[in-house]
């Protein structure tokens, strides 16, 4: 991307004053006038910069336009957060911004990518932060709008600091002096640190997780299908971005950049590809976890089946032994009970061999059915 200090004629249309209209011609009709900046809004920050030092800090968006114009060797950095429409049209109307952009500024929810309309280029970030209270992952988009005199940053959600990447570049005048390629530079590299908090949060949450699938803690699987949905996430943010900066880093010579802004932006490389690299193994990792938990649940349940199994078979062979006895036991009561019926014609009463006869009758069926039993192992 070339860096200039003055913006095309296109964005100076504002700054022609009308001529009269000669004497003998029909005043031609006006224009529309581009809709005026919101004084009120959600301007973060705006600053102006000549030779990487701030010169002014205009309040609103109308007084940053009428100061840059004044000062056309200057760059402008506009900082917003959730801006309204109005603020965004006013910007288009202003640094002549693509529509497409425009829009997609507005809409948000865009992913990660990086697109060149004549001099600017918009690009999307996805900055993302770790929580410690809920061990959770927030993520954030950013959109910037990087042209030969001005950068505008439109941020929806609380990702990334954007004060501090300022500071750090106004503590660093020869940096900023580079121009908007420089600042683009040290968003990029915010947004890129940004990820270690979460690479290191992520990792401590995985060791966590095998902790609890060992331990047989069944709140597990939720937390790891929660944790696998931001690792998609995180995956969405950062593979995108290896390919953006490669495609800056490819146009290194075309648009001339400079030779320490190229070092710098190689260096976010590597670290954007080293974090992509192990969000991958963190979502492989997540896999495998999940998939061994789901091994050890089954093998828990089988476990569980395999006892209520045996208490069943130990209960059936209890219940075969009283069933045994029980039947043991009823033989000879049926025998004395027909026996105590004391009715006054029965053929053993006069028998003198009856009441030996009846007690080895009992014997004999109980012996049979113990014997019977026995083989049948139910006793």
């Amino acid at each position: 991307m070339a860096s200039g200090n003055g913006r095309k004629s296109v964005w100076r249309r504002a700054l022609t004053p009308p001529q009269p209209p000669a004497s003998n011609s029909t005043p031609a009709p006006a224009e529309p006038a581009p809709p005026e900046p919101s004084e009120v809004a959600s301007v973060v920050q705006a600053a102006l910069y000549r030779d990487g030092v701030r010169v002014s800090a205009p309040a609103t968006l109308a007084e940053t336009f009428r100061e840059l114009r004044d000062q056309p060797s200057g760059m402008a950095w506009i900082g917003l957060a959730r801006p309204t429409e109005g603020e965004l049209l006013s910007l288009a109307a202003e640094f002549d911004l693509h529509p497409l952009s425009v829009e997609d500024a507005m809409e948000a929810h865009q992913r990660p990518k990086l697109e060149r309309y004549g001099d600017t280029l918009f690009v999307v970030l996805r900055a993302a932060r770790y929580l410690d209270a809920p061990e959770e992952v927030d993520f954030g988009e950013l959109h910037v709008f990087v042209g030969p005199d001005f950068v505008i940053t439109v941020r929806h959600g609380a990702a990334p600091d954007l004060s501090a990447v300022r500071r750090r570049m106004e503590e660093s005048p020869e940096l900023l002096k580079l121009g908007p390629e420089a600042v683009l530079y040290a968003i990029l590299d915010a947004v890129v640190d940004g990820y270690a908090p979460v690479v290191a949060g992520v990792q401590n949450d995985i060791d966590e997780i095998e902790t609890e699938v060992f331990r047989g803690d069944p709140e597990v699987s939720r937390r790891i299908y929660e944790l696998s949905r931001e690792m998609v996430e995180f995956q969405r943010a950062t593979r995108p971005l290896v390919g953006m900066l490669h495609g800056l880093i490819a146009g290194f010579s075309k648009y001339g950049t400079d030779d320490e802004l190229q070092r710098y932006l190689r260096d976010v490389a590597d670290h954007v590809t080293h974090t992509s690299e192990r969000v991958d193994g963190f979502r492989q990792a997540l896999t495998d976890i999940l998939t061994v938990n789901a091994t050890l649940v089954t093998q828990q349940q089988n476990a569980e089946m395999r006892a209520l199994a045996e208490a069943g078979f130990e209960q059936n062979e209890e219940i075969k032994r009283i069933s045994s006895w029980a039947a043991i036991l009823f033989a000879p009561t049926l025998v004395g009970t027909i026996y105590g019926m004391n009715f006054k014609h029965m053929p053993e009463l006069s028998w003198s061999f009856g009441y030996p006869f009846a007690i080895g009758l009992m014997g004999a069926v109980c012996v049979s059915l113990y014997v019977i039993f026995k083989r049948r192992d139910w006793l």
